[in-house]
């Protein structure tokens, strides 16, 4: 099972908010996602929706057809940037495609793994416009394993946080809580592995 949380805040004084996430169960997995569309307000957030509704219909799609037909979807918008993870409970593996700056951390639970904390590469680019070769990178999954996916409203720093919390909602509001930006949109998902099988 996936157990999931997310917090969101709009660029203040702002009620869009341009920053929004999937998680979309199918037979064998879960897809889940993080849009950050460029820009605020109203525009960003109806670009990100158009990204979202891609993923949310199509969501057993390797992840580089997914970012290709999003890239179609959002073509002549201002376009967005997008980081995809499939975790396949058979084969106990997360799958990882990120274009732009969305950015994904993942915590392994194992006390002995090393690193604890690994990046997950992001490529340069824009989904709708400067699209990058797209190449996934997968990873095993066991249980406990975390991903934590944050837009760029969120301080780089956030890896700091003490990040043992069990519950993901109570992770993602605090990491929202302590290392959210003023001058951007933010959003904090955070994704954790609570059995050993992965179910949607």
């Amino acid at each position: 099972m996936l157990e999931w949380g997310v917090a969101a805040l709009p660029l203040p004084g702002q009620t869009d908010c341009g920053d929004h996430h999937v998680v979309q169960g199918f037979a064998g997995g879960v897809l889940v996602a993080v849009i950050d569309a460029i820009g605020h307000g109203a525009e960003a957030a109806r670009v990100a929706g158009l990204a979202a509704g891609v993923l949310e219909r199509q969501p057993a799609e390797p992840v580089g057809a997914l970012l290709l037909k999003c890239h179609e979807r959002l073509r002549g918008s201002r376009g967005a940037a997008i980081s995809v993870a499939s975790f396949d409970h058979r084969s106990r593996t997360m799958t990882w495609l990120g274009v732009g700056n969305v950015n994904g951390v993942w915590v392994h639970a194992g006390a002995r793994a090393k690193p604890r904390r690994e990046s997950l590469l992001v490529r340069g680019g824009m989904v709708g416009d400067r699209l990058p070769k797209l190449e996934s990178s997968g990873i095993a999954v066991e249980r406990g394993d975390m991903l934590i996916m944050v837009t760029d409203g969120i301080g780089s720093h956030f890896t700091e946080a003490a990040l043992d919390t069990p519950e993901p909602q109570r992770l993602a509001e605090r990491i929202q809580r302590g290392y959210a930006k003023t001058t951007d949109d933010s959003l904090v998902l955070v994704a954790r592995c609570a059995q050993a099988e992965l179910r949607p």
